[in-house]
């Protein structure tokens, strides 16, 4: 390890930096011996060797040391802690990855330096079954080849979206925090089918099939979603009636109204 220079370097090794390495290393862009990351304990470091048979170090100056390109995936809370840590070793040729909320590429311009190479990134957790959503945008020191190169690495575990960063935190909104509105609409309608008798278990994969299989139609047919609701909205039917009550209830409003709350949040963290 001593001798060798690691290609792709992981500051923190969570959920989201883990099924990152898990997409880099499923697709073949970097071998295990060419990734390392950092844990805080040593409890940490040891179930992280364990479960993605690659280099941990408790040292976060020896990811940077190590690494091309670098990922910063600590919690908002933390980064300053560490880049106030790294700051002196962070190269000048390194392509800096910052996967926070919140954290804009002048933020980071300031306290490492505006001559570094910033990509800000916002993948989301399905990133953890190789199907993220990402959002990505960089600074000027950034090429178009080490763009590609950075989409190449975020697309090994979903899709990747180039965007301004004026829109960064309605990709947190959209993407980075929706999971968690659709986990509670698959709960939600698998306690309905609860409450009819199914049996739970049966009720979530009814439920979940349901939202990947309409996601799925909305990805690959190129079709308007209101025009996909159409299609099953027959007249007099079952269906719109059900959309009637939820549109009577704000149902549309509500997902809106939630999700510029998230932006808001986004925006002052």
């Amino acid at each position: 390890m001593e001798e060798s220079k690691m290609k792709i370097g992981f500051i923190g090794c969570g959920n989201m930096a883990s099924a990152m390495i898990g997409g880099i290393l499923n697709k073949g862009l970097y071998k295990k011996e060419e990734i390392l990351a950092s844990n805080p304990t040593e409890e940490e470091k040891r179930r992280s060797e364990e479960r993605l048979g690659i280099y941990i170090t408790l040292d976060n100056k020896e990811v940077v040391q190590k690494s091309e390109i670098l990922v910063l995936s600590v919690k908002p809370q933390f980064y300053q802690e560490v880049l106030d840590e790294i700051r002196d070793v962070v190269r000048e040729g390194q392509i800096l990855i910052s996967i926070a909320p919140g954290k804009t590429v002048g933020w980071l311009e300031e306290r490492l330096g505006k001559e570094k190479k910033i990509v800000r990134v916002m993948p989301n957790t399905p990133a953890l079954v190789g199907e993220g959503m990402t959002g990505a945008c960089a600074n000027e020191n950034v090429s178009e080849e080490e763009m590609k190169q950075v989409c190449e690495i975020l697309d090994s575990f979903g899709k990747t979206e180039v965007v301004p960063e004026r829109l960064m935190d309605a990709v947190v909104a959209v993407s980075g925090s929706s999971p968690a509105y659709v986990f509670l609409f698959i709960e939600a309608m698998a306690d309905a089918a609860v409450s009819e008798g199914m049996p739970r278990q049966q009720a979530y994969k009814f439920a979940a099939q349901a939202v990947l299989g309409s996601a799925k139609m909305v990805l690959e047919s190129g079709r308007h979603p209101g025009d996909l609701k159409d299609m099953v909205c027959s007249p007099g039917g079952t269906t719109i009636e059900a959309v009637r009550r939820l549109e009577k209830d704000g149902f549309r409003s509500a997902v809106i109204e939630a999700m510029k709350v998230c932006v808001e949040k986004s925006k002052n963290m």
